[in-house]
């Protein structure tokens, strides 16, 4: 009996093909209208969907490389400015230096020329001392030599032209 099955099932049967093939016609109009078409639009809007975003990435990818290279010409020229402003800040610097160096011996300059005017001053004024005091010796050494006392201004007028007499040394 099983051979005689199988025999039935190979045997063309001309309805049953028209059937399937209606059938199978019927399904693809359906899975065309309900699922093939979605699909195709879902596929379709997801491909436009991917190519849109891959520009927009492009075009971000573009505007970064812009940016990076703007950030890179501002990175350099503020080296270059912060260069500058260590140049000038040195050469401020310097030039403070050298004005403080120039002010602290004129200081010592006038310092010392100070200190040479007191030391003439002084060396005047124990001059004038030693004159007098060697006048008054003098006055005293003549009054005993002569015996007789002079009053003391003429005493003092003979020494003092005596004293002008004499060389400054």
């Amino acid at each position: 009996m099983t051979p005689i099955l199988a025999a039935g099932l190979l045997d063309p049967n001309f309805g049953l093909a028209i059937w399937v093939a209606l059938t199978f016609i019927l399904l693809l109009i359906l899975l065309r209208t309900f699922a093939w078409g979605p699909i195709t639009k879902a596929l379709d809007e997801r491909e436009t969907t991917i190519q849109t975003s891959l520009d927009q990435a492009e075009k971000a990818l573009a505007e970064a490389r812009l940016i990076q290279a703007d950030n890179d010409k501002a990175r350099r020229e503020s080296e270059v400015e912060a260069q500058r402003i260590l140049r000038e800040a040195r050469d401020t610097a310097e030039t403070l230096r050298a004005e403080e160096v120039d002010k602290t011996k004129n200081q010592l300059r006038q310092m010392q020329a100070s200190a040479l005017a007191e030391i003439e001053r002084e060396r005047d004024s124990a001059l004038v001392a030693l004159r007098t005091e060697v006048a008054d010796l003098a006055l005293q050494a003549a009054e005993r030599v002569l015996g007789e006392s002079m009053n003391g201004d003429r005493q003092r007028k003979l020494v003092t032209d005596f004293l002008n007499d004499l060389p400054t040394n």
